[in-house]
Order: C-alpha cells, then structure tokens, then sequence
C-alpha cells in the first residue's frame, strides 16, 4: 500500500491479481468465522464457568480453528474460481484500491448471472450465518448475565464481551454496507467500506482487545500522569 500511495501509476498482472483476490477472500472468510468462534468461547466462559476447561479443551480448539480455515479456503476457492474464468475486453482499469470481487465484476465483459447470484449468495451464508451464530451466542449470554445478582459481576460479564462486540460491530458493519446494499454508480463509498474492513480493523483490534488488560491500562495510566507532570514542570 505504501508503495502505490507514492507511485503515479499502479500496475497488477492477472495472476497476482487473482493471488490477492484469493488471499483477501481467505482471509476475509476466516476473520468473519473466527469472530464466531470467539462468540461461542464467550458463551461457555459466562454460561458454563465451572466446565469452560472441559468444554474448549484444546482438542476443539483445533477442530474449530480447522473448521474456519477450511471454510475459508472453500470459499476463497469458489470466488476465485469463479472471476478469474470472466475475460475482461473492455477497460483494464480496477476503481478500487485491491482486486475485490465487484470492482473486477464491473469490468468484466462476460457475466453469468446465474452463477454471480450463487457467488454472492455464498458471499450472504457466510456474514449471516456468523451473524445469526453470534446472535444467539449473546441472546444466552445476555440471559446468564441478567441472572447474575452481582452487580461486580454484571460489569466483568460485560466487560469479557465488550471488546469483541466492539470489533464485531465495526466488522460486519462495513462488510454488510460494501456487498449486501444497492447498487450505485459511487464507488467512492465502497472504498471507504473496504478501507474500514482491511486497514482499520486490523489496526484497531490491538487496541480493542489490549486496553482490556489490567497491565496495558496501568502502563497508560503512568504514561499520562507522566506526561501531566512533566508539562506542570
């Protein structure tokens, strides 16, 4: 990115392109379930305490993190499968900042409907089934927590969940706002989509998931006190 911010003009060969289409959608795909994943770990850290051990032993750790790699590497297969069989007569030009798969579908000079509608509708399998997961996730967490009679409890309840929310929300926000809504001609509104999703994410989630830590916030808590008291010096 550095690279192409500094350079007039931006070149990418069909293969690489097609490299990073499949890398992006792997990706993608993994974060959207891993995210899922992390909701149910929450679900029986908070509803099943005593037996959270016994439950997500690291036998099923694995198993679920295959399960999401594998979920990603088929769906990336099939996006990928799937563009790079278009040709592309007309305009080389991609009105986007990556190879996406609608930015290279508009280019595109031969499109099957048919199959683009199955591209996308495994596009929306993938958001929502992790959404409707997590959904339920927090349905019953919300339900152990509004038992709890503590109200310390309630607050380290929320708390074990609130950073995850934080980076579900901003997740699924941009992704469902970059391919789920209507059609239009502006793509400046997808870029700003897709920036959220790939750049900002990624850099937000040290800090939404550090600050949760009692040392990281003790360290802060110096920092700025240090810096108070050298400015009233």
């Amino acid at each position: 990115m550095l690279v192409n911010f500094v350079s007039e003009k931006n070149f990418i060969a069909f293969p690489e392109c097609m490299t990073q289409l499949f890398l992006f959608s792997f990706f993608g795909i993994d974060d959207s379930y891993m995210l899922t994943v992390m909701a149910y770990d929450r679900y029986i850290a908070i509803c099943n305490p005593l037996l959270y051990n016994v439950i997500m032993s690291h036998r099923v750790c694995v198993l679920l993190s295959t399960a999401v790699y594998a979920m990603g590497a088929f769906g990336a297969t099939i996006h990928t499968s799937y563009i790079s069989s278009r040709s592309f007569c007309g305009t080389n030009v991609i009105h986007h900042y990556f190879c996406d798969i609608l930015p290279l579908l508009n280019i595109a000079c031969s499109r099957d409907y048919t199959k683009e509608f199955w591209v996308m509708l495994l596009v929306g399998f993938n958001v929502f089934a992790s959404v409707f997961a997590i959904f339920i996730s927090y349905a019953f967490i919300l339900a152990s927590i509004l038992r709890i009679h503590s109200a310390d409890g309630r607050s380290k309840a929320f708390s074990t969940c609130s950073s995850h929310l934080a980076a579900v929300g901003v997740f699924y926000g941009s992704i469902i706002f970059m391919y789920l809504k209507p059609a239009t001609g502006d793509t400046t509104q997808e870029k700003v989509a897709s920036v959220f999703y790939t750049t900002v994410i990624p850099m937000l989630n040290p800090l939404i998931y550090s600050l949760r830590n009692k040392d990281v916030k003790e360290a802060i808590r110096k920092l700025v006190n240090g810096g108070l008291h050298a400015q009233s010096l």
